[in-house]
Formats: structure tokens, sequence, C-alpha cells
């Protein structure tokens, strides 16, 4: 690659100049939402709701930060990038502490935190969800060129299909599914979403252990998004999808078991060697 000229670097400066300044102000915002959050008056679920989109606010500068590196400099701002993925993690976990990080567990875990967004209505909840996704798929395709980046963003993959599932007030779930509920539309697409994140979160987790890792703890992750999915369908009364998930981790769990008895059986006859 070439090096870039004095005249490319200059030209570079001058072009970021409102995108860092907006980076600045937005974490001179964070600062004082945070500052808030520590007064008795201050409404919790509003500023973290409102620190969670302005985390990919500026998570989405930090992208056009490096956007503009790749034009004129023809090459990556891993700075902003890194940046870039330190506001998508905030941003998860802002949301996490409004409706938990629970992957597989039963809604009543976490119903309290979803009924104190009970003024946020469906459509503002998929409409940040959507952001977040979006926001999330443009930084991650920032390293579309460089395979060693495979395995790195599954975790913030699957902390994003557990929020978007538990953002979802599922008590409520039979009602805004009714045609006639204004609620309606962005349910339905709030759910497929939730299905195809938790299906991929699973794959990912499975295909990591068996292409990478070998990790038991992405093989249980695997499950557990599994799991999860499965709730889902039980709760909206789909029960032959519930049952073919069942089936499906019926197999898995009897492979993470051969899995598991293999290692033993290693260990066993190293300690024996070794005796």
């Amino acid at each position: 690659m070439a090096k870039s000229s004095d005249g490319e670097r200059l030209h570079y400066i001058e072009k970021i100049k409102p995108y860092k300044l907006a980076v600045d102000n937005i974490l001179k915002w964070e600062k004082q939402v945070l500052n808030e959050l520590r007064q008795e008056d201050a409404d919790p679920v509003l500023k973290r709701l409102a620190l969670v989109d302005g985390m990919l606010n500026l998570a989405s500068n930090q992208i056009i930060l490096n956007c503009i590196s790749q034009v004129l400099l023809k090459k990556n701002n891993e700075d902003a990038l890194g940046e870039a993925r330190k506001s998508i993690n905030k941003s998860l976990s802002y949301m996490e502490d409004l409706v938990s990080g629970y992957v597989d567990a039963p809604f009543s875990d976490y119903d309290e935190k979803v009924s104190a967004l009970e003024s946020i209505n469906s459509e503002q909840r998929y409409r940040l969800i959507r952001k977040m996704g979006l926001t999330i798929q443009l930084f991650e395709g920032s390293f579309r060129d460089n395979s060693k980046w495979k395995w790195t963003f599954i975790e913030i993959d699957g902390r994003f299909a557990a929020v978007t599932k538990n953002i979802l007030d599922l008590k409520k779930i039979n009602a805004n599914m009714d045609p006639r509920s204004p609620n309606y539309e962005a349910t339905v697409y709030h759910l497929r979403l939730v299905k195809k994140l938790l299906n991929d979160a699973a794959d990912r987790y499975r295909e990591r252990y068996e292409l990478s890792t070998n990790h038991i703890n992405d093989f249980q992750a695997s499950l557990n998004f599994m799991n999860a999915l499965r709730r889902i369908h039980i709760v909206l009364g789909e029960g032959y999808e519930a049952e073919t998930i069942k089936k499906k981790l019926d197999v898995w769990e009897v492979k993470l078991q051969g899995d598991l008895n293999k290692k033993q059986e290693e260990k066993n006859a190293e300690k024996e060697a070794n005796a």
C-alpha cells in the first residue's frame, strides 16, 4: 500500500473535523447524562434509552472517520474502529441495564425491567433495535477484507440478539399480534428479527466451536440461544417450530455430551501416561 502524501493527510484532517467535533460533544453529553442519573430525581429509563441511542450516534461518527480514511488514505483508521467497538459495547451495556442481557431465561426473570419501559411503544423499541443492528453491521463491514476478524464479533452479535429479544414485552405479545393493534406491524417485524438473530447466534457459536475454539463454552452458548428461540415459539403458540427445535437440541446435546466424554477420556489417558 502506497504511503499517503502530506497533502492527502492534510485533506483527511480537514474532512474529519466536524466528525471529531461530534465525537467530543457526544462524549461530553454522556458524562452529563451519567451525572444526572446519579441524582434522585433523574428518570433512569428515558436517560438510559438516550444513552443507548447516543452511543450508537457516537459509533456512527467513529465509523465515518474510518470511512473517510479508507477513501482518502486508502487504509483503515484502526483507532477510530477501536473506539467504535467500545461505543457499541457501551450501547449494549446501557441496553442490558434496562432489559437485562439474559439469553435463555423465562420472561418472569426480567419482566419487571421491561415493565418500566411501558411508555416506550413497540415502534420506538423496534426503531432503536434497527438502528443498533445497522450500526453493528456497518462496523463489522469495515473488516470485510480481513478474515482474521471472522470470529471476533460473535459476542457483540450474541448480546445484540439477547437485548433484541428482551426489549419485547412478552406479556402483551398476543395483544400486539392482533392485526387490529396499532403495535401489530412493528411487533411482527421485531419478532421476525428476534427469531433470525437467535438462530444466527446459535449457529455461529456452534460454528466457532467446531472450526476454531473447540471450547465447550461456545457449544453451551449455542444451546442457550437455541433454547431461547424455542421459548419464543412456545410463547407464540408455535408448537411445530418449538418441537422442531427441541429435536435439534436433543441432537446437539448428545453431541456435546459425547465431546465432554471424549475430553475426559483424553485427560484420564494423559494422567495415566504421566503416572
